[in-house]
């Protein structure tokens, strides 16, 4: 590592700090000593799920898991739709100009979402994730004095939904202060689903050929959880917390047939819901792109929020020349959604971006930061509390700023881990 390349990781940091501060609402109350703890324990996380052996192999063993649970799902996808579920026509074209596009999106990755919703929810159920969660928890509350129901919501978004996270500790909704609901959302916003990532593990192989994709998804989501509590921090420090008692917390599933089929049900309106948002807003794109170009033929939206996000993916360790190409991505995942912007990176052309780069961006995309994500928020917590909903409406846009900050903060932290 360069001595430039060095400083320019230290400035990232600072960089990425002071970007939160002009949105906090008492600069004076920030505690700048539980930042740099928060800090070193994402650095710690990330050398533990990244570099220690033992950790390795197990994520090794999950990702052949997940071969096996695509290769599964294959089987119930083919004989649903047929050859619409493979990446490869089953026949060839006489007329070579002619382009087809595979349906597999929709037909062959959008499943996985049924599949790993209906697999999270029995999990849960059984107590197998609810042991993760609540030891991941206790470390959160220990380290950033937050109180065991925010503590338990945020780190359920490791492995559960935005929405369905918060679900969790229901009972405790109305009773949080505003700055615990600022964490909460933070953290909802600042990962992605467990049933995400198997679809964007199929999406993303032939980008990243070389590593474990759940790994880094899963390392990405995790670590991502303290950044988020940090920055949620900055922008409401309070010192207000919410204790509570385990035996109150909802039981979210009957038995295990209900926890596979009401996880199936959810799935399917994720799925629904994904492939609804990326034609909307791809339409979208396309119609504004239009506009522009009559402005300039080279005239883009992607170019647009390159340029605008270009100086915080260079605080994130991408090198000025690459920064505006993870702008953009960085960009349409902020505008648009997580899915959109994943779609663009695994399209992406090589050499582009460098392999450090790609995995940068790879951690900073992962997240719900996005404008359709403050409204299912808005709508799924304002449901869950209606007595809150004013708060969170109020918290709802620095939430957005936090957990867009958390993810880039963790694409920065994997950038310094990367090179050890």
């Amino acid at each position: 590592m360069s001595l430039l390349y060095f400083l320019q990781l230290l400035v990232g940091f600072f960089g990425l700090v002071l970007i939160a501060l002009p949105f906090s609402q008492n600069l004076k109350n920030v505690n700048y000593k539980s930042i740099g703890i928060g800090i070193i324990f994402q650095i710690v996380l990330a050398i533990l799920l990244l570099k220690v052996p033992l950790i390795v192999d197990a994520f090794k063993f999950l990702g052949d898991g997940v071969i096996a649970l695509q290769n599964a799902t294959a089987k119930g996808t083919s004989f649903l739709f047929g050859f619409l579920s493979s990446p490869v026509l089953p026949f060839s074209l006489e007329d070579p100009s002619v382009q087809i596009q595979s349906a597999y999106f929709a037909f062959g990755i959008l499943p996985f979402i049924l599949v790993m919703s209906a697999l999270t929810a029995w999990l849960w159920h059984i107590k197998v994730l609810k042991f993760i969660v609540d030891g991941f928890s206790k470390i959160c509350q220990r380290l950033f004095n937050i109180g065991g129901p925010v503590g338990l919501g945020s780190a359920a978004n490791v492995f559960v939904g935005q929405v369905e996270a918060p679900l969790v500790i229901r009972p405790y909704l109305s009773k949080l202060s505003k700055k615990e609901i600022l964490i909460l959302l933070t953290a909802g916003m600042s990962t992605v689903a467990g049933s995400i990532m198997v679809a964007l593990v199929s999406m993303l192989n032939n980008q990243f050929p070389d590593i474990v994709l759940i790994q880094h998804l899963i390392t990405a989501s995790i670590i991502s959880v303290p950044a988020a509590i940090i920055y949620a921090n900055i922008l409401m420090p309070s010192n207000k917390i919410t204790q509570f008692d385990d035996s109150e917390l909802p039981k979210l599933y009957n038995s295990q047939m209900d926890a596979v089929t009401r996880g199936t049900r959810d799935g399917l309106e994720i799925a629904l819901s994904v492939g609804a948002i990326l034609i909307v807003f791809i339409t979208f794109v396309a119609l504004f792109d239009s506009l522009l170009g009559l402005i300039h033929d080279d005239l883009s939206l992607q170019v647009i929020l390159g340029y605008i996000f270009a100086p915080i993916c260079w605080l994130m360790g991408i090198p000025w020349e690459e920064a505006v190409i993870a702008g953009q991505l960085l960009g349409v995942k902020t505008a648009l959604n997580e899915f959109v912007a994943y779609s663009g990176l695994a399209s992406l052309e090589p050499g582009l971006l460098s392999e450090q780069s790609k995995l940068i961006t790879l951690y900073a995309l992962c997240g719900f930061a996005n404008f359709s994500s403050v409204g299912i928020l808005i709508a799924g917590v304002g449901a869950m509390a209606p007595d809150r909903r004013s708060d969170i409406v109020s918290v709802s846009f620095k939430a957005l700023i936090g957990a867009t900050l958390a993810s880039c903060m963790t694409g920065l932290v994997v950038a310094c881990v990367n090179l050890i």
